[in-house]
């Protein structure tokens, strides 16, 4: 195998991973455990479902440490193509991206002791520790807006790195630079206009299957290079 087909294809593969994991904390588990404005309802379907939630936590942890590793791949991958961009491209993608994951998850585990409550917490009612809570919730919540910002900025350099290659379609290059800046306006509207930060993320759809898009062909494909033709 090419070392850039198998260089991708590694890349590829981290890549999948977080496509497992981001989903399930971002999405799945907060659409099925938050009632929005009930804070009781909220604590007690933490309660109930505890180890979902506790698996959230993780996918939160896993999802920071897999972007470093992601970066660091396709670091790998385009450093010949072009340093600076490369880089930069690790920079916004692991560096920036990796903490707020792990403060997210931090989040949650404070949102869990809170519903749990005993111990010092006896101090407080259980409407309060479940407001106190819903608190934490919510700064989860904003952290993935905020994280938002550095989901789009990296994928700019990462973008222009799979036009300039010239071993990955040109196509999905574009597609990235959309999909990064899809990104980018919807962290702006969550900031400055949050009650259009649902429906700006659903029409950002399109532009944000970007990602998947790649990821898929770098499994698959890898990259278009040949084999070198072997010695007799």
């Amino acid at each position: 195998m090419h070392p850039t087909v198998r260089a991708a294809r590694i890349a590829g593969a981290i890549y999948l991973l977080e496509v497992f994991t981001g989903p399930f904390s971002l999405i799945y588990v907060p659409n099925v455990l938050i009632v929005s404005g009930n804070a009781a309802a909220t604590a007690a379907n933490i309660l109930a479902h505890e180890t979902m939630f506790r698996f959230a936590i993780l996918a939160d942890l896993f999802s920071g440490v897999i972007s470093i590793f992601l970066v660091l791949a396709l670091y790998r991958l385009f450093k010949d193509v072009d340093h600076y961009q490369a880089v930069l491209m690790v920079i916004l993608g692991g560096v920036a991206v990796a903490p707020v994951f792990f403060i997210n998850a931090l989040n949650w585990i404070a949102a869990l002791m809170l519903v749990h409550g005993g111990g010092s917490l006896t101090a407080f009612t259980t409407p309060q520790l479940n407001a106190l809570a819903t608190l934490f919730l919510r700064l989860h919540s904003q952290g993935n807006v905020v994280n938002g910002m550095f989901w789009g900025l990296w994928l700019l350099p990462f973008g222009s790195l799979v036009i300039k290659s010239g071993f990955i379609p040109r196509f999905f290059g574009y597609w990235l630079l959309i999909d990064g800046l899809a990104y980018v306006a919807i962290t702006i509207i969550g900031i400055l206009a949050p009650r259009y930060h649902e429906t700006a993320f659903l029409i950002a759809q399109p532009a944000l299957f970007g990602e998947l898009a790649i990821v898929l062909f770098l499994v698959i494909r890898g990259a278009n290079v040949t084999a070198p033709a072997s010695s007799t």
